[in-house]
């Protein structure tokens, strides 16, 4: 039987642990697990524990939680930081989902000039409370220990200005280009919206030292295109070699 991995909001330092209000909702009303079943538990530290349920209720749960850490798996030696241009629909959900699963390091939602999406004030603070649990799950799923940082949607300038990887790209079908980098260690990884970005935009990322990759011949959707890439980075960089 599969052990269900539960991200916690709290420390875990071995003992008695009362599950935090989000964890208790989904062990005790999602999963219905009962006293005796096995848990696994991280909070984001790179660490899991093994826990055992001592009592569950539909707003309480309690666990005995192992003192030592279970072997983890370890984070990409590749650090990704995906800025990709908001997107109408579930298909922003997917790519937070996918580049997860996938090993990068930060999601950075962005506001381009072809953005059609109106988020502001209490709607894009609901937003980002839900890309976030997107992230947990993805990560409880894949069997990550290390948390996705979901950083604030802002304007593209304001992202490119504040990079600090060795090798910058930006997804650009009309322009062919190579990557010279052979050693890169982290990777800014600019995606457009579905009319692409503007070619000022294009033309302004070129100027501060961004690389044009292209992804084949065929002109890959917005959630599609993320997934393609950082696949093929994590390949000639990463941890699916």
């Amino acid at each position: 039987m599969r052990v269900p991995r539960v991200y916690v909001d709290q420390p875990l330092t071995g003992g008695e642990l009362s599950l935090d209000e989000r964890a208790a909702h989904y062990v005790g009303q999602v999963l219905r697990m009962r006293a005796g079943r096995e848990l696994i538990l991280f909070n984001g530290d790179g660490n899991a524990y093994a826990a055992t349920i001592i009592e569950a209720a539909k707003k309480h749960v309690l666990c005995q939680l192992d003192t030592a850490p279970q072997t983890a798996i370890a984070a990409s030696p590749l650090k990704i930081e995906l800025g990709i241009a908001l997107s109408k629909g579930d298909r922003f959900d997917l790519v937070i989902q996918k580049a997860t699963e996938l090993g990068v390091s930060s999601i950075t939602p962005l506001f381009t000039e072809r953005v059609d999406v109106k988020l502001s004030g209490e709607r894009l603070e609901k937003k980002q409370r839900h890309w976030q649990q997107i992230m947990i799950s993805a990560c409880e799923q894949c069997g990550r220990n290390d948390l996705v940082a979901i950083k604030p949607a802002q304007a593209l300038a304001q992202w490119r200005n504040d990079l600090s990887a060795e090798l910058k790209l930006v997804l650009c079908p009309a322009v062919a280009g190579a990557i010279a980098d052979d050693t890169a260690k982290s990777i800014a990884l600019l995606v457009g919206p579905e009319g692409g970005l503007s070619d000022s935009e294009i033309e302004q990322c070129l100027s501060q030292g961004f690389a044009a990759l292209q992804l084949g011949p065929r002109v890959l959707r917005t959630e599609t295109a993320p997934i393609a890439a950082i696949s093929i980075l994590q390949y000639r960089w990463g941890d699916m070699a």
